[in-house]
C-alpha cells in the first residue's frame, strides 16, 4: 500500500530538484527571488550556478536510487539529502529573508523530504 506513494513522492521531490537547478541555471536572478535571496550584484551569479548544478545534481542522483538502489539506499539519501533545505532555511533567515520563504518553502521542503525517507524506510 504505501509502496506507490513511497515512491510517487520520492520520485516528485527529486523531478522537483531537478527543475529547481534548471531554473536556477536558465533564469538565476528569478530564481534567486524566489529562493528568498536576491541578487545583490552580478558577482553572485556564480553562486546561482553552483546552486543550479547542486539542487540539479542531487535530483538525478535521487532518481537514479530509485531506479537502480531501491527503497532504502533512497531512504538514507533522502535523510541526508533533508539537510539541504534545512540549511536554505537558515541562509534565507540569515539574510534578510522572510520567515514565510524561510519557513513555507525550505523547512516545509525539509519536512516532505524527510516523510519522503520515512515512507521509503516503510516500504
Amino acid at each position: 500500500m504505501l509502496t506507490p506513494i513511497a515512491y510517487g513522492l520520492a520520485t516528485v521531490l527529486s523531478l522537483f530538484c531537478v527543475l529547481i537547478g534548471a531554473r536556477f541555471l536558465l533564469a538565476p536572478r528569478a530564481s534567486a527571488a524566489g529562493y528568498g535571496v536576491p541578487l545583490k550584484d552580478d558577482g553572485d551569479l556564480a553562486y546561482l550556478t553552483i546552486k543550479g548544478l547542486r539542487d540539479g545534481s542531487y535530483g538525478l542522483l535521487g532518481l537514479a536510487l530509485l531506479a537502480f538502489a531501491g527503497a532504502e539506499a533512497a531512504a538514507w539519501y533522502m535523510l541526508v539529502v533533508a539537510l539541504n533545505p534545512l540549511g536554505d532555511t537558515v541562509v534565507v533567515l540569515r539574510n534578510g529573508g522572510t520567515r514565510a520563504v524561510a519557513f513555507g518553502v525550505h523547512f516545509a521542503t525539509a519536512l516532505a523530504v524527510l516523510l519522503s525517507a520515512a515512507l521509503l524506510f516503510a516500504v
